[in-house]
């Protein structure tokens, strides 16, 4: 049966009608509601040519009344929505010039099977503004009861009896299969949540995937297509970006349905970009912490099932990070292993580009630690160039040369903005009411949005003069940083609100003035470097004109140190938070650092 699922409506007031055949099925513009006579060519078949990665962007750009622009010249007709979903169709009996414009009317047509389970609904139109309302309630989720603390214990019993010598030393439960593992027993799994770890954990997942679902939407329709060729980017990136889009709706669908009726709805965002390369920039680093997040719980579920759904989800996310550096010209993998953190420390980074959530949305138990930013945070569209690296590192015939503290310090000791003349140029907002989050530092371009327009490409190429362009790999001459560099930090004191409907609210258990070291968390090394401290309530310096109520500023040296030989331990995008100590820990239970974290963490573009 045919569907009306909407109308174009021309400049002069008449409508367009017609019916297009997109796999097999049959899709309608009709007459508007007015009762303005239909175009000459009403109930004309048409041949669509579209991209079958579009067939639900274009579903959901009708069903969210998504603007759109129809062009009809000849019998060619071309509809682009607002989003940058676009189709082409070939309208016989029209011979004629025409504009139209409009917006797509609700319908309950799928493009999909209806014998496959169905996805999960969404909006693909937004709010991107920050909260300006009261919260109705604050704080993290918390039991009725709440413990002192995990207190560290010593190797469990029978951890180092095996004997792990390649031999056989129980009988096979059946031919090849050796005894042991979980979940092995032939027992019917269950896909669901097994404790308030599993609910919790899954529930911070299902919040991640909804941000990349919308964030990737939000970049193709806030920059067109020639924002994306003047950043060297191609229409077939697009369709790349737009297909991830896709994967997060599975991802989130999964999730939602083994949480259950109470799983997290999607909210509203706000994000820190003006500009293509920003947006790609971003997008790099949240799918990296939104990885990291997965893979720092993913071995401790109780429920095994749902770890081995959420597996397959995070692979999945993995490459799109790796995408992303590569839109960026970065060496796709420069690790050899990829870290994982704590659960807290995924949700301080994310919280902050969650302005607002539907009410009675499910709240969550992890914490919200102070704002920690890299001041000096590397820009890798402009790798090796003195953005990285004056004033931190001097690039020398003989290697580098490290200035002295004294030049650092005069930049800290500038107003609470920094001095923008001084290269470091992103928003200094830090964390308050949603306008940047925590330890996502984009640099910016001292002409802001201009850096990256045509004005700076020669002999017609797509890829900046001082900079790197999309590639499938590239390998830079000069890295982004080394070891030894300073690396300028500013953090908040805890207290401020954050989060969905500035709901949340910072905390740390460390005592005030008790930051000393930086933490360093990447492939499988945690290591601590010193912290100095250069204004703040931990400094004894009164003449830089910190308030104490702000936060602190200070800096520490990026460490050299190798995880196996050759294999630089901090490259690639890498955690680093501010402690009061130096726990000993490892990647299987590095959450038992989170009650020395003083602020953090933060994202350092290493490599």
């Amino acid at each position: 049966m045919t569907q009306w699922l909407g109308s174009l409506t021309s400049q002069n007031g008449n409508s367009l009608a017609g019916v297009f055949m997109i796999k097999g099925e049959p899709w309608v513009f009709e007459k508007d509601a007015r009762g303005q006579p239909a175009a000459p060519f009403q109930r004309a078949p048409a041949v669509v040519n579209i991209p079958w990665k579009e067939l639900e962007s274009i579903r959901q750009s009708l069903q969210s009344h998504e603007p759109f622009t129809a062009t009809i010249m000849g019998s060619t007709m071309e509809i682009v929505w607002s989003n940058g979903v676009r189709i082409t169709a070939n309208v016989p009996h029209c011979d004629k010039y025409g504009y139209f414009s409009g917006e797509g009317l609700s319908s309950n047509v799928s493009l999909s099977s209806t014998s496959a389970p169905p996805l999960r609904s969404y909006n693909s139109s937004r709010l991107h503004t920050p909260f300006t309302g009261t919260p109705t309630t604050t704080g993290a989720l918390t039991a009725s009861s709440i413990g002192t603390g995990i207190s560290r214990g010593g190797v469990a019993a029978g951890a180092t009896t095996y004997p792990s010598d390649g031999k056989l030393h129980q009988a096979e439960p059946a031919p090849y299969v050796p005894a042991g593992g979980v979940g092995t027993n032939g027992s019917t799994p269950v896909y669901n949540t097994k404790s308030d770890f599993d609910y919790e954990s899954l529930a911070l997942a299902l919040y991640q995937e909804w941000i990349e679902l919308d964030l990737f939407q939000d970049g193709l329709r806030r920059f067109n297509e020639s924002a994306f060729l003047a950043a060297g980017m191609t229409t077939s990136d697009r369709e790349l970006i737009a297909f991830m889009a896709q994967q997060e709706i599975g991802h989130a669908t999964m999730l939602s349905n083994i949480l259950g009726a109470h799983a997290p709805q999607q909210c509203n965002y706000i994000y820190p970009y003006t500009n293509v390369k920003e947006f790609i920039d971003f997008c790099q680093k949240l799918t990296r912490w939104g990885e990291a997040g997965v893979y720092g719980f993913l071995a401790h579920l109780d429920s095994r099932e749902a770890a081995t759904l959420l597996t397959q989800a995070i692979t999945t996310e993995a490459r799109q990070q790796l995408i992303f550096r590569q839109f960026e010209g970065l060496f796709p993998m420069v690790e050899r292993f990829e870290a994982g953190i704590p659960q807290s420390w995924a949700w301080s980074l994310l919280a902050p580009f969650i302005s607002s959530c539907p009410e009675n949305q499910t709240r969550l138990i992890w914490q919200n630690f102070p704002t920690l930013m890299v001041v000096n945070e590397p820009d890798p569209w402009i790798s090796g160039t003195s953005r990285n690296f004056s004033a931190s590192n001097n690039r020398t015939s003989s290697g580098y040369n490290l200035t002295t503290i004294s030049d650092q310090i005069s930049r800290l000791n500038q107003t609470y903005g920094f001095n923008q003349s001084a290269g470091f140029i992103f928003n200094q907002t830090t964390g308050i009411n949603n306008t940047v989050g925590p330890g996502v530092s984009i640099p910016k371009s001292p002409q802001g949005t201009g850096r990256f327009n045509s004005s700076n490409l020669s002999n017609g190429s797509s890829i900046s003069v001082n900079g790197w362009g999309a590639s499938v790999s590239k390998i830079s001459p000069i890295p982004l940083t080394v070891p030894g560099r300073q690396v300028l930090l500013q953090w908040d004191l805890p207290g401020k609100k954050i989060g969905p409907n500035n709901s949340y609210i910072t905390t740390t258990e460390t005592k005030a003035g008790s930051a000393k070291y930086v933490v360093w968390v990447s492939q499988l090394n945690i290591t601590y470097t010193p912290l100095h401290v250069v204004s703040g309530i931990n400094s004894t310096n009164s003449t830089n004109g910190a308030n104490s109520t702000d936060g602190s500023r200070g800096y520490t040296i990026q460490p050299n140190l190798e995880t196996y030989q050759s294999d630089q331990a901090f490259n690639g995008t890498v955690f680093i938070a501010i402690t009061d100590s130096d726990p000993y820990v490892s990647p299987f239970n590095l959450s038992l650092i989170d009650p020395h974290v003083v602020a953090g963490p933060a994202l350092y573009q290493a490599g």
